[in-house]
């Protein structure tokens, strides 16, 4: 039996039956949090086109698409090439390729299904469009820097005279802008995260009606995240929004949008109780994230996280609490997107029963080879 299978062969087994560290996902609050996005859009001219580098698991992502999502975002080749072999036509790559291993692989893509991805640079469409050739046409969104200064053109006339150039190349469709206001996302007032919002779409749906006016049919108008999906999302102009993080949470994204629950947890064993105040469990570093704070210990009661180290995690305990060896300890992570590629796979519980296995099949490393054909929509692993 393979690795994967092991994994997958614990779907129908008692939640106290899994190996530790794991991920465990919520799957009554997951299903929450899906139809409360989903209620959102339902009457909006934009659309939710869901980022999956927060979870990198097809199997979640069809649950997206099912929910009401006209296809997924992406940040990396790995990650689009597991959207479309699992059946997504409809994919976004939100970032700049320009490496020739994985633009030869985006054009594969380009050639088995709707691939678009973002450019802001002469030298990176030139480069697409050599590669294109006769094989793909590869769909291209200038991506217009609306306040996060990370990539991305100024807003304007110069944004504009890059769409012109991609509509002049072979192998090359402009389709249209994308601006990502990730500096306004997680802040947590509440208005000054709208204004915020407000100002970077403003730049965007600008230079959109700049391209319009000199013949540019761009048709996508692509922004938004999580904190901001209900002002990107209402913005007139924009087409689609990339929010991710809704799905399952975090500690970071739980202080901006209370409407969405925690789905996620890291399940972790404790190994060690050296003294009436502290314990030390399974999980450490190399299972959870903390560029954002240090997780918080949810179950069971009267535990408290004081640390972690590579493997460990350090625990107060209250003296009465009777925590040792063997018992379980659930964490909710600082941030889901960078503690889920930490896991091979995810665990959808209810009731204590793991009722799904979903393998995290768009981290780096888990795909050796190019993506296939899609095949139209399957099963989830587990099921």
């Amino acid at each position: 039996m393979t690795v994967q299978e092991q994994f997958l062969s614990f779907a129908g087994k008692p939640q106290a039956s899994l190996p530790t560290p794991s991920l465990l996902v919520d799957e009554k609050r997951l299903a929450e949090n899906l139809e409360c996005m989903a209620r959102f859009f339902s009457d909006k001219p934009a659309k939710l086109r869901p980022h999956v580098k927060s979870h990198k698991c097809s199997a979640l992502a069809l649950r997206q698409v099912q929910a009401g999502a006209i296809g997924v975002t992406a940040a990396t080749v790995e990650e689009a090439e597991a959207m479309a072999t699992s059946g997504i036509r409809d994919i976004l790559i939100a970032n700049q390729v320009v490496n020739p291993f994985w633009v030869d692989r985006l054009v594969t893509l380009a050639s088995v299904c709707d691939l678009k991805v973002a450019v802001d640079s002469e030298r990176t469409i030139s480069l697409l469009s050599q590669a294109a050739g006769g094989r793909a046409e590869i769909g291209i969104l200038v991506e217009v820097n609306v306040g996060m200064d990370r990539c991305g053109l100024p807003p304007g006339e110069t944004s504009c005279a890059l769409a012109r150039r991609v509509a002049s190349l072979r192998g090359l469709r402009f389709r249209g802008f994308m601006g990502y206001e990730g500096h306004a996302v997680g802040l947590e007032d509440g208005m000054s995260r709208a204004e915020a919002c407000k100002r970077a779409m403003s730049l965007l749906t600008g230079t959109v009606e700049m391209a319009r006016r000199q013949g540019l049919p761009a048709e996508i108008v692509s922004a938004g995240g999580t904190g901001t999906y209900d002002v990107a999302g209402a913005f007139p102009g924009v087409t689609e929004v990339q929010a991710g993080s809704y799905a399952l949470m975090d500690l970071q994204y739980r202080r901006v949008r209370k409407e969405f629950q925690p789905a996620l947890r890291i399940l972790s064993t404790v190994i060690s109780r050296p003294s009436p105040t502290r314990a030390v469990a399974d999980a450490g570093l190399k299972s959870l994230s903390t560029e954002f704070g240090i997780p918080e210990a949810v179950a069971p009661p009267g535990v408290r996280l004081q640390d972690l180290s590579e493997e460990h995690s350090i625990l107060e305990v209250d003296e009465e609490n009777r925590l040792g060896p063997g018992d379980r300890v659930e964490f909710l992570p600082s941030h889901s997107c960078t503690t889920v590629p930490l896991h091979p796979c995810m665990f959808v519980v209810q009731e204590g029963l793991v009722r799904e296995v979903w393998m995290i099949d768009g981290r780096r490393g888990f795909r050796p080879q190019s993506c296939e054909a899609p095949r139209g929509p399957r099963a989830s692993e587990g099921r």
